[in-house]
């Protein structure tokens, strides 16, 4: 898969993302798959990856402020 940035090449990798669930909490997903650009650092959520993001933003608790949780397929 080609980078949508640059062109450059996709690769699997892990990493920490941030996520504003409401106006005063931030969910920071540990581990999570993404598809990386080793050029740019682009990076692309698989449909399933997403799908599964979707459903543990869902169940975080909006009465925190940050909250981090480990992604787990």
């Amino acid at each position: 898969m080609t980078c949508h940035v640059c062109g450059g090449t996709l690769e699997k990798v892990q990493t920490n993302l941030p996520f504003k669930v409401s106006d005063t909490t931030i969910v920071i997903l540990k581990d999570l798959p993404v598809l990386q650009c080793a050029n740019c650092s682009e990076y692309v959520l698989e449909d399933v990856v997403m799908q599964k993001v979707d459903e543990i933003l869902a169940k975080a608790s909006h009465d925190a402020e940050l909250e981090v949780i480990r992604y787990a397929a």
